[in-house]
């Protein structure tokens, strides 16, 4: 063995942390951009041809951006749908996507308004982990990616990018709150999809969250808004919000869907058996009309589009959320649940940490 193999395999034998603060972190990478340079979209000074996206090089990346940022309404729709494939293909985050995280941000707030909640929800879905739909307890809210997963390409672990993008967003706050009333409710509730990711400023921004939610009157929103809040309180161990889901969904006087969305939180909040009070609210028949509102919750992908396909999404939901209870079958009368999980996305192949010795794909 040489003595370049040795040293080579001691790097990957103690795979990630030769990485750590290097120009193979992404958490550095995305890091170091001054702010002057993401206002000025100076894409030029962005390194993406160190990284390729799903497709291709990642120097594509820039003239998607530059072609969603301009007035050209066609070629700003044909760019939004690429920048989808080539930054979160199949519900993969890559690395380069953390770096067109502040470039979005920026294009949302001030790009075309058709395109603003599909640019804002890719920028959450690149700060997210692979959930494909997990609608468990501990999976629906959850953020952060297995510290073992890796790229393939980059070898860069996926939750160093996940951090990346949501350190971006925190940074980004500014562009995010003026967009929490807009006159788009698809625009709420994926801004909130986005503050939902945040590391930093917490209270202030379950604080913004709570405010809309006492206004907001589109029912997907406040699902959103509600979902928001949980997930925020989740990463950051609010010890109240558990009290707060229980005391919305307890609340005959408020609305069956921001009911049903506070049940949800709840559930995700805490490792309690399920009352029979709330077991009562989620098999309640009129909670069927519900289905097709939350597919419009970012949370839940938006693969189910008819009433057939709503009713079949439920009983899975039901199976995970409540196994072993009488939601784990058909209701009495052959009445349908909630429909809160999207279906089963098969999981692609991703690479996990090299066994020493082993080369990547391009390696010499």
């Amino acid at each position: 063995m040489s003595e370049g193999q040795a040293v080579d395999d001691d790097r990957w034998a103690r795979w990630p942390e030769p990485w750590v603060g290097t120009d193979a972190d992404m958490r550095t990478v995305v890091g170091a951009i001054p702010r002057e340079v993401k206002d000025g979209f100076r894409y030029d000074e962005i390194p993406w041809h160190r990284f390729s996206h799903f497709y291709g090089p990642g120097e594509e990346i820039p003239v998607r951006l530059a072609a969603l940022a301009s007035g050209d309404a066609e070629a700003a729709g044909q760019a939004v749908r690429q920048l989808w494939d080539h930054l979160h293909h199949q519900g993969s985050t890559i690395a380069v996507g953390a770096l067109a995280v502040p470039f979005l941000l920026r294009i949302a707030a001030t790009g075309s308004s058709g395109l603003r909640a599909e640019t804002l929800r890719l920028v959450a879905e690149i700060a997210w982990c692979q959930h494909f739909g997990d609608g468990r307890r501990e999976g629906l809210l959850k953020v952060a990616e297995d510290p073992e997963d890796a790229e393939g390409t980059t070898m860069c672990p996926v939750d160093w990018t996940i951090q990346a993008a949501r350190t971006a967003i925190t940074a980004d706050l500014h562009l995010l709150f003026p967009l929490l009333p807009n006159p788009d409710p698809e625009v709420r509730s994926a801004t909130a999809f986005v503050l939902a990711t945040a590391t930093g400023e917490i209270p202030r921004i379950s604080s913004a969250l709570h405010s809309r939610l006492a206004v907001e009157d589109d029912p997907a929103v406040r699902v959103s808004l509600i979902l928001a809040i949980a997930q925020l309180a989740r990463e950051d161990q609010d010890e109240h919000a558990p009290a707060w889901a229980r005391a919305l969904w307890s609340d005959a006087a408020q609305p069956l869907e921001t009911r049903v969305g506070a049940a949800l939180a709840w559930l995700c909040l805490v490792d309690d058996p399920v009352p029979d009070e709330l077991r009562t609210l989620l098999t309640d028949p009129c909670t069927d009309q519900l289905s097709e509102l939350f597919q419009q919750a970012p949370w839940f992908p938006q693969s189910t589009t008819t009433a057939a396909d709503c009713a079949a999404a439920s009983t899975k939901c039901s199976r995970r959320m409540f196994p072993g209870t009488v939601l784990d079958g058909p209701p009495p009368g052959g009445r349908r649940t909630i429909t809160l999980e999207p279906p089963t996305v098969s999981r692609p192949w991703r690479a996990l940490r090299p066994a020493p010795g082993s080369k990547r794909v391009g390696d010499g």
